[in-house]
């Protein structure tokens, strides 16, 4: 018989969060080496993960010595990246908090670099939700600093329209193998909010199918969407991946510098 656990936060999924990561991704090196690129930083940076997720960025930045600070929305994701931070022997400061409330923790112009990455902002209410959110990120970045957000391409989520899409090999993580399926509510309007939901159904032949599945809402965007309101929180693109024909695609914006910064 199969179980199936269903909720609507990211909670659940949290307990099997390894098997949407990337190989490439897998171990904290792996994830904060995808970003060399952009990690040119002073000796004594403050980095913040604000949708840090499992924490393998987290965790991989602190190997590095770099000053980490590491915050979800998801109470779960938090508690994993304790852990894997206590795993790693790495010093992460880690505390649950949605983006509009990160300015109730920190004061402004606190660090050099903000992550925002895993493809988390379409999770933003909508247009507004999406402004307050990076205004938060803007806020905390000293001048000079730099947000690098990744994304999909909503522009071809939408454009493939609502469908079902089941992962056409196992992924195997801690000793187990699953299959990712993903089921896609795409709404008739770019505004309206959209539905996706995961399924990591995990397979042994020696026991039980466990299944579980989250249904998340989504506030899609358009890539020109995103470039505006990053210039209208105060942050000039610097470096943009984004491809019409890409699945996914970084931005690097850097906080433009004003008196007193």
């Amino acid at each position: 018989m199969t179980e199936v656990v269903v909720v609507t936060s990211y909670d659940a999924l949290a307990e099997v969060y390894e098997w949407l990561i990337t190989d490439a991704k897998l171990t904290p090196a792996e994830f904060a080496a995808s970003f060399d690129d952009v990690l040119s930083l002073p000796s004594n940076a403050r980095v913040l993960d604000c949708s840090c997720g499992t924490g393998q960025l987290a965790v991989g930045l602190a190997g590095l010595g770099i000053e980490v600070v590491a915050t979800d929305a998801s109470e779960a994701m938090v508690r994993r990246t304790a852990e894997l931070s206590e795993e790693f022997g790495a010093t992460v400061q880690t505390m649950r908090a949605d983006w509009e409330e990160l300015p109730d923790h920190f004061d402004d112009a606190t660090f050099d670099m903000v992550f925002c990455v895993g493809n988390s902002l379409h999770h933003a209410e909508g247009a507004r939700g999406r402004v307050a959110a990076l205004e938060s990120m803007s806020r905390l970045l000293r001048g000079g600093g730099r947000l690098v957000l990744t994304s999909r391409t909503w522009e071809l989520v939408r454009a493939r329209g609502s469908r079902l899409d089941i992962s056409d090999r196992l992924v195997r993580r801690n000793g187990r193998d699953a299959v990712v399926v993903y089921r896609w509510d795409i709404a008739p309007n770019w505004e309206d909010e959209h539905h996706i939901e995961i399924a990591i159904a995990q397979v042994d032949a020696a026991g039980p199918v466990l299944a579980r599945s989250e249904l998340l809402s989504s506030w899609p965007y358009r890539y020109e969407e995103l470039e505006v309101e990053l210039h209208r929180v105060g942050l000039r693109v610097e470096l943009s991946t984004f491809n019409l024909e890409a699945e996914n695609y970084t931005v690097v914006a850097r906080k433009l510098w004003t008196t007193g910064s």
